[in-house]
């Protein structure tokens, strides 16, 4: 198995539309673990971790996120780091 791990910046309206707790219930789906958390400019960061093609799978999620959601970019790059669980972080 080969492990990815990648930092995220979504940017769009993901605030106030469950885009984190969907988040969280789409990575424990797909096997992915890491961390998401609302960032005081209005995105939303995180960290994806798991085999190649759930990350994939993530990252694709990540493009359109639930229903309310209107993502307008979504930023990567690779970062270090061990995880073994998906929490959802209080907003920084």
């Amino acid at each position: 198995m080969n492990t990815q791990t990648l930092r995220l910046v979504i940017h769009g309206r993901v605030q106030g539309v469950w885009f984190r707790e969907s988040m969280k219930q789409q990575a424990e789906q797909l096997g992915v673990h890491g961390w998401v958390t609302n960032r005081a400019d209005g995105c939303v960061e995180a960290v994806i971790q798991g085999d190649e093609n759930a990350v994939a799978a993530m990252l694709d999620w990540t493009h359109s996120g639930p229903p309310l959601a209107k993502v307008t970019q979504v930023e990567q790059s690779a970062v270090e780091g061990e995880f073994t669980d998906f929490q959802k972080r209080p907003a920084t």
